[in-house]
Formats: structure tokens, C-alpha cells, sequence
């Protein structure tokens, strides 16, 4: 198959349906870029994420650059998974061998169970304080502060998120973040994402949450499935069980968009802290193009 350096493809993540999930383009053959071209061509996307794969390290090796319309990104869910992906879908990688994808962040190892492409985070998650409390999350949001579960806290494996409890579905379908509170409370902290969840059930199989997330980039905007953000999400989580063992998380995102999407989450941790953080998705091929410049 011949193929050319400005081949790009399209496909949505987290998710086994065109046209759900979120969005991503993929320049398998970007080989030798320089940031400023890929920074522009993210842009001219305008999609959430872009990303553009190197020429392989070794077998089944590759460095990945993530950009935003904006900026690059050190570490991305959702790029990570669709490029494990394509690169199958291209024989470029097997599935039933790792896959390294050689991020900002650090090498990101990928496996391939069916459908679902699960990577290891390559940073354990971080808590901190948020610098948001309950009353001033009720006053970002137009919520009440009855519907703020807890304490925000900021949580990371490589990407940080204030991540916001709250106490039912309505309310998290009514959130809706107010820029001028964003300028006052989120802004100053450096760290301009929020992460909004809400348990729904436990079962045998784990825990379903309800999530959206919220960042902003020259404008407020919402992301239909962010696998940065449910790996800190369930990094935190873990961290507040109790002894040792394995937690699977199953996360709902995209539904308030109209582009409903399922992050698998996993997290192990022995008598003291977190072992390992997986984070897996299905992805579907929905396009492809190639860039003339």
C-alpha cells in the first residue's frame, strides 16, 4: 500500500459507533514534523486532539505528538487510544503484542484485548488540593452547594484536572460553567480543566460514573470522553479505597453533547499506593484525507 507523508485519518474514540465518541485525526507518517507545522495543521482541524506519529523507535515503538488547536499536550486518553487503533488497522503494530507509544509524558504501553485498547498510564495519578472549594465549585457550576458531593481535589497522571463530585444527574446536566467565577477560581490555578462525575451504581463487574469535562482554550469547551481525565479520576478514587486489590471503573461521557461515549477504567493498588492505572476504548475508523501543504 503506497502511502503519503500527509495521509491523515479520522475516528471516533471511546466508542463502537461513527459519528459518537470523540473525534480525532491521525498522521501516521509524520515523520521528521517540526511543531510549528503540526501546531498549525492541528489548528486547521480544529478538532480536540491531533496527533502525529514518527518514524518507529523499534518494533512496535513509536513517538507521538499531541496538539490541540492550540498547544501541544504532554499526555492525552483518547489520542492514545485511536492511534493503538489505526496503527493496527494499518498493520503498523500487532495486537497481540504491546505497543509503545513514546508520549511527552513518558512511553505509554498499549495491549489489545478484542475490541478495547487499554494503555498503562506512564505517570502514577497526583492529588492535591484544588484551590476550589464547595461553595465556590456551586457558584462556577449554577448549582447549589447541597449538590457538590465533596472537596474538589486536583488529580493528574500527567495532565491536571479539578475534579468536581456532585449528587445526582440533574445536576450534572444542568452545570454549566460561569467564565467570569472560571477567571476568579479555576484560571489562577494554572490548571484550566474540570472533570464533573457522579456515581451511579455498583455492581459485580465495578462502578458506573456519569462524567463531563469542561476546559478552556481561548473559549469554554466540553470533550466527549477524556482518558487523561478518567485516569486521574480513577487514580483518586482508588487511592480512597480501603486495602489492596483491583477497582474497575466503567465512565459515561458525551451524553449531554450528543456523542455518547464508555472509558474503561482499571486501577490496582497494593497496602500503600497505586500499582498501575489502565484506561481502555474501542475506537472506529470513520474517514480518511490527505493534506496538500
Amino acid at each position: 500500500m503506497n502511502h503519503h507523508p500527509a495521509d491523515y485519518y479520522l475516528l471516533d474514540v471511546f466508542t463502537d459507533r461513527a459519528f459518537t465518541g470523540n473525534p480525532l485525526a491521525v498522521f501516521p507518517f509524520a515523520h521528521g514534523w517540526g511543531t510549528a507545522r503540526m501546531q498549525a495543521i492541528a489548528n486547521e482541524l480544529n478538532l480536540s486532539e491531533t496527533v502525529f506519529v514518527g518514524e518507529a523507535t523499534g518494533a512496535s515503538r513509536f513517538p507521538i505528538s499531541i496538539f490541540t488547536p492550540t498547544s501541544e499536550l504532554p499526555f492525552a486518553g483518547h489520542p492514545t487510544v485511536g492511534t493503538a487503533h489505526l496503527l493496527a488497522h494499518l498493520d503498523m503494530a500487532r495486537r497481540d503484542q504491546p505497543l509503545i507509544l513514546e508520549a511527552g509524558v513518558g512511553p505509554l504501553e498499549v495491549r489489545f484485548d478484542g475490541s478495547l485498547a487499554c494503555f498503562k498510564t506512564a505517570q502514577p495519578a497526583t492529588v492535591s488540593e484544588s484551590g476550589l472549594d464547595r461553595t465556590a465549585a456551586a457558584s462556577l457550576l449554577g448549582l447549589s452547594k447541597a449538590e457538590i458531593l465533596d472537596e474538589p481535589v486536583l488529580a493528574s497522571c500527567g495532565l491536571p484536572y479539578h475534579l468536581i463530585e456532585l449528587a445526582s444527574l440533574d445536576a450534572l446536566t444542568n452545570a454549566v460553567p460561569n467564565p467570569s467565577d472560571w477567571s476568579r477560581w479555576v484560571a489562577p490555578s494554572g490548571h484550566e480543566a474540570i472533570y464533573l462525575y457522579v456515581n451511579q451504581s455498583i455492581t459485580c463487574a465495578g462502578r458506573t460514573l456519569r462524567s463531563r469535562m469542561f476546559s478552556m482554550e481561548n473559549s469554554l469547551r466540553e470533550d466527549a470522553a477524556t482518558g487523561s481525565a478518567a485516569s486521574a479520576l480513577v487514580g483518586m478514587l482508588t487511592l480512597r479505597e480501603s486495602g489492596q486489590g483491583k477497582w474497575q471503573w466503567r465512565i459515561e461521557q458525551g451524553v449531554e453533547m450528543g456523542r455518547p461515549s464508555i472509558i474503561h477504567g482499571e486501577a490496582e493498588r497494593d497496602a500503600t499506593h497505586l500499582t498501575a492505572i489502565r484506561i481502555a476504548g474501542q475506537a472506529v475508523l470513520v474517514g480518511q484525507g490527505t493534506l496538500y501543504r
